[in-house]
């Protein structure tokens, strides 16, 4: 029996609706200015408050606004409903080879985070808890779910990937497409119930389901008590594990003593001559101080194994709650992906936004696959794969899709 099921009821986008899943922001501004642009983007009901006609507004006070807009987007044939669906999904760019995915729902109770726990379903990341509550509180109110998790098959990959390919070829002309911010085209094809429809279920749930994006919207749908949660299931071939930056607004001590306080923890630091870019290899972090780039070769710990040692880990422990004193959660650190050049995170030091960037090198796939197969937690925004699946292009209604 397959972890991966249809969807009951189903809305699929007619075009207009996608939009970057929340969490991909480093400033919440851009998403009130993609709202704006774009009035019918999942963003205004994934990030209500930001609306612009809900600035001001905190999250649970602008959810009824997101129940608005969602009505409305139905209203207006923004999404037309399916019954028992899954969704082909192919993402293309020039030059790039076709990433795939199948939108579908999986079973809750397969989701794993230790050893000593069963399921296929593998998460993989630390996260903070206030944004899984925003998630629960949102689907729970709409009684929707707009943004898929990101499900990795490492059992079946290869057969999966070539199935969809196959499947995607024969299938006509899509039923939508999207062009993300990166120019990438989004399309995607309805398939119904039929041997087609279970074949690829099998397939997609036919191995262990690493979470490789939406730790987040994965335990909030177990903190809802949904019995199933919303997923694009995609494969190796089709992602990549680009970098995962932090940005430091304010600095509660001097950036000397920041150096001195690494150096006494046994970090050895030389200065950079500009530009400052993301390491090309792990081992080293680079920072970037008022004006002044810093390599940094934080110290391992020869008792610790692999995950206390990977680079993202490093940082928390020794630059961010040591020297520092910051819980990674506090509201002074912006998490930054891939999606930003270091040129970005430099920059806002230099005009004096931020007080510190840190840039780590990218999590080997080697890294990534050996501390799943533990069924140890990755650092907290270590792994940023791309492409990311786009939300509102696929939306599972609950009250018949989580039964």
């Amino acid at each position: 029996m397959t972890v991966v099921h249809p969807i009951a009821r189903a809305w699929i986008t007619t075009g207009g609706t996608g939009a970057q899943n929340y969490d991909e922001f480093a400033d919440d501004a851009e998403i009130t200015a993609i709202i704006e642009a774009n009035p019918h983007s999942a963003l205004g009901i994934e990030m209500p408050h930001r609306a612009p006609e809900s600035l001001g507004k905190s999250f649970l006070d602008a959810l009824p606004d997101a129940v608005a807009r969602l009505a409305e987007a139905k209203a207006d044939g923004s999404y037309t409903p399916a019954e028992q669906a899954v969704v082909l999904y192919r993402i293309s760019a020039p030059g790039e080879e076709p990433a795939y995915g199948l939108f579908a729902m999986v079973d809750t109770d397969q989701i794993s985070t230790s050893a000593d726990e069963p399921g296929l379903v593998i998460r993989n990341e630390d996260v903070f808890i206030a944004k899984v509550r925003e998630r629960v509180a949102l689907a729970e109110t709409l009684g929707h779910l707009l943004s898929p998790v990101l499900l990795l098959q490492t059992g079946r990959g290869d057969e999966l990937h070539a199935a969809l390919a196959a499947a995607t070829e024969s299938a006509g002309v899509p039923a939508a497409t999207d062009t993300d911010q990166a120019g990438r085209t989004h399309a995607i094809w309805l398939l119904g119930p039929g041997p087609e429809q279970d074949a690829l279920a099998a397939l997609a749930g036919g191995g262990e389901l690493v979470v490789a994006d939406g730790n987040h919207r994965s335990l909030a749908a177990q903190t809802g008590g949904l019995p199933r949660f919303l997923a694009v299931v995609t494969t190796p071939a089709s992602v990549a594990i680009q970098p995962y930056n932090r940005l430091v607004s304010e600095l509660t001590t001097t950036p000397g003593e920041l150096l001195d306080r690494l150096r006494a923890a046994g970090a050895e630091i030389t200065e950079i001559v500009d530009p400052v870019e993301v390491p090309a290899a792990g081992g080293t972090v680079h920072l970037r101080l008022a004006g002044q780039g810093y390599a940094v070769r934080l110290p391992h710990d020869g008792t610790a194994g692999r995950l206390e040692n990977l680079d993202h880990a490093l940082v928390e422990r020794l630059l961010l709650r040591e020297a520092l004193g910051l819980d990674p959660g506090d509201k002074r650190i912006t998490y930054v992906g891939g999606d930003y050049p270091a040129s970005w995170l430099t920059g806002e030091v230099d005009a004096g936004r931020a007080e510190l960037a840190i840039l780590v090198a990218p999590v080997t796939v080697d890294d990534f696959v050996a501390v799943n197969l533990a069924r140890e937690k990755m650092p907290r925004k270590s792994t940023w794969f791309t492409p990311k699946a786009r939300g509102g292009l696929v939306v599972a209604e609950l009250s018949r899709a989580a039964v």
